[in-house]
């Protein structure tokens, strides 16, 4: 049975999603709304219904990245972490700015990872930090050559008035409807994703083949908050981006909203990374961008091909200036809150961990081209955080930023024990018939370190090896990860 604690925890998420909601779903219709071609009751009904769908059916991808920047180990660090970003959300949502929820939370994350002592991924951190000038920019660019193509098509087809009207409409709720999808898809991650870590929900089975993990029961009740949110909360924000930032004829709201769901559907796909993949072409990375950033950059865009003048340049800067301020307060109410619950309130924010450098560990680095010099002093120390593993090693040797991350992945130590119990009560439908093979002939074995496991199933089956470059290669090594990420938590030995 789900413990009742879970469920305050988790009330931080909600709330974040609430806020998220509130806020963001400005993006999808405040266009819409702001021109009068869509009511808001209608916008709310429609944003709600798909933002749970793409949630719950594409919130994986996104929220991967998060998990790389910095994994919040404890329940109440995840409860904090999501209170801190909805707190921001919610107060530049009263001040009527459209802020962005992926800048909270990342600077949630942050703030735990100072107060916690664990090692931030600086590549990671610098996929994201890009994405914030990328995201507003290629929106800007795809905005201004739809309004063109745009403008062209409806002069061509010769449209009446009357009728040109109604087509708009039904565009625009096409494009929110799609809009909304792709907005739960891409900062599902931003609500949710602090609490994929710590698993607080029992993955469910239904009959042979149907299954929820999870982290899929968080997508959804997480989309179901974002859904709350713009019913009760988003109108203010609708009527700022809709009409205060310049003001839009129907079909550049129509263009303004296309554009935002192409650029979140672009940092969301799994289906679309693997296609570009498979065409040999590059892949866009799936990082939670910024809804908000997206369409003020549409709205931009098709501003600046009209000449500039008719944008409310003032409102602008003051957006912008949210966006800087935003992840810096998030941050540290992150950091002040966290220290306030484990010494005042004396809920556990962050679980105790082991990094370990063993005469295995060592030669695990070795394997993965680390400089292993001068190591062995360290041999058998055991350090408390991630960040003190990553700053002994650097004193030895020289570490790149995906090094230091695989320093923290091959030392951190997880007992694990393959038994037939945990064997038959497991998910398996997602493991071919040669993967439960493999992992059927380690039953009796334990393992000190979560990477032991992997390669173990490695040299039994090649279905289990993870390949490392090359674009295909990446999305397939990214299903072995997730399926031994899977075993791992099923695995680990219980303390007594």
């Amino acid at each position: 049975m789900l413990d009742p604690s879970v469920l305050i925890f988790l009330s931080s998420g909600l709330f974040l999603g609430w806020s998220l909601g509130a806020n963001d779903a400005a993006n999808v219709f405040g266009t819409a709304v702001g021109s009068r071609m869509v009511r808001f009751t209608t916008a709310a009904i429609i944003c709600g219904i798909f933002v749970v769908l793409g949630a719950f059916v594409s919130g994986a991808g996104a929220a991967q990245t998060l998990g790389k920047l910095g994994a919040v180990n404890a329940i109440g660090g995840s409860f904090m972490a999501a209170l801190a970003a909805g707190l921001t959300v919610y107060w530049m949502t009263k001040m009527g700015l459209p802020v962005s929820t992926s800048q909270a939370i990342i600077g949630s994350i942050i703030g735990w990872n100072l107060f916690s002592d664990s090692y931030t991924d600086v590549s990671s951190l610098l996929k994201i930090l890009s994405t914030w000038i990328i995201c507003p920019l290629l929106s800007a660019v795809i905005a201004a050559l739809l309004f063109t193509l745009s403008k062209r098509f409806v002069r061509k087809m010769g449209i009446g008035l009357i009728r040109f009207d109604g087509y708009t409409r039904l565009a625009l709720i096409l494009a929110g409807a799609f809009g909304a999808y792709s907005l739960g898809a891409n900062n599902i991650a931003n609500v949710m994703g602090v609490f994929v870590p710590v698993a607080p929900f029992l993955d469910m089975q239904f009959g042979q083949g149907f299954s929820i993990s999870s982290a899929q029961q968080l997508f959804l009740v997480g989309g179901l908050a974002i859904a709350v949110g713009v019913f009760t909360y988003s109108k203010r924000v609708m009527m700022t981006v809709g009409s205060e930032l310049m003001t839009l004829t129907p079909l550049a709201a129509w263009v303004a909203v296309m554009s935002h769901s192409i650029v979140l559907f672009l940092f969301a796909s799994e289906r679309l990374e693997q296609l570009l993949a498979n065409m040999s072409l590059p892949t866009i990375p799936l990082v939670p961008v910024s809804s908000s950033q997206a369409v003020v950059g549409a709205v931009i865009g098709i501003g600046m091909l009209q000449g500039g003048r008719g944008i409310q340049w003032p409102r602008v800067y003051s957006i912008v200036r949210g966006w800087i301020i935003t992840p810096l307060i998030s941050c540290l109410i992150c950091f002040v809150g966290l220290y306030f619950m484990q010494n005042v309130f004396q809920q556990t924010v962050q679980r105790d961990s082991n990094y370990q450098l063993s005469a295995s560990v060592i030669e695990k680095f070795q394997k993965e081209g680390i400089e292993t010099s001068g190591l062995n002093e360290l041999s058998g120390t055991v350090f408390r955080s991630s960040a003190e593993v990553v700053r002994s090693v650097k004193e030895k040797v020289t570490l790149s930023s995906k090094q230091g991350l695989k320093v923290v992945e091959y030392s951190f130590q997880k007992n694990l024990a393959i038994t037939a119990e945990n064997i038959a009560a497991m998910d398996k439908n997602g493991l071919s018939s040669v993967q439960l093979k493999a992992l059927n002939q380690l039953e009796g074995r334990s393992f000190d370190y979560p990477w032991q496991l992997g390669d173990a199933l490695a040299e039994i089956s090649t279905e289990w090896v993870v390949r490392g470059g090359g674009l295909k290669n990446k999305l397939h090594d990214r299903k072995i990860k997730q399926k031994l990420a899977y075993l791992y938590r099923i695995f680990q030995r219980r303390e007594i």
